[in-house]
């Protein structure tokens, strides 16, 4: 568990800028947010193969809980109504 710990901590910065640059380019209803963070984590974790010993399950772990992770980050303080791009 711990290993799926560090690894999430190394893909959280990746996925929150990513989630930042596609609610900067795309006019995204705000609620949906911290699914596509998620399904982004997920992504991520599945193609780190080179970068881990891992296996999938615990590379889609790693993936998911930091998705989840940077959409706490900048989401949870924020309004949910309205759209991304303004």
């Amino acid at each position: 568990m711990d290993q799926v710990l560090i690894f999430a901590t190394i893909l959280l910065p990746v996925i929150s800028a990513l989630v930042e640059m596609i609610k900067l380019t795309v006019n995204l209803p705000k609620n949906i947010i911290p699914l596509l963070s998620f399904l982004i984590g997920l992504l991520i974790g599945a193609l780190a193969y080179p970068f881990t010993d891992l296996e999938l399950i615990m590379r889609l772990w790693s993936g998911g809980l930091a998705g989840l992770s940077a959409t706490g980050l900048f989401e949870m303080i924020n309004n949910r109504e309205g759209m991304t791009k303004e």
